[in-house]
């Protein structure tokens, strides 16, 4: 874990993953005081126990690496570190992203 100019994680776990192959880990990028990205964070909040996944928040700021990757698109939403979608969580299309990934195990 790393910490940005405000000594503030940029890595910070929600549930713990344990590496097990069974639960999908889904990752929102994010900045500090992003609208979006909280909505985001708050609709696949809400879909995890119907769903069981892992949940990471991973904040941008200050790495510019990921500034430089990601920059205005946060937050930006990734499968077990693919892609999935920006700017703004669909349920339908997250679950069923969410089960196209399982089903290719």
């Amino acid at each position: 874990m790393t910490s940005n100019s405000d000594d503030l994680p940029t890595r910070s776990p929600i549930t713990d993953f344990t590496g097990s192959s069974k639960r999908n880990l889904v990752t929102v990028y994010s900045r500090h005081g992003c609208h979006l990205c909280d909505v985001a964070f708050e609709t696949l909040t809400s879909l995890q126990g119907e769903l069981d996944f892992d949940l990471e928040k991973l904040f941008i700021d200050g790495d510019e690496e990921l500034e430089k990757k990601y920059g205005e698109q946060i937050p930006v939403i990734q499968i077990d570190g693919e892609h999935h979608d920006f700017w703004r969580v669909d349920p339908d299309r997250f679950r069923s992203s969410l089960e196209r990934r399982r089903q290719h195990r």
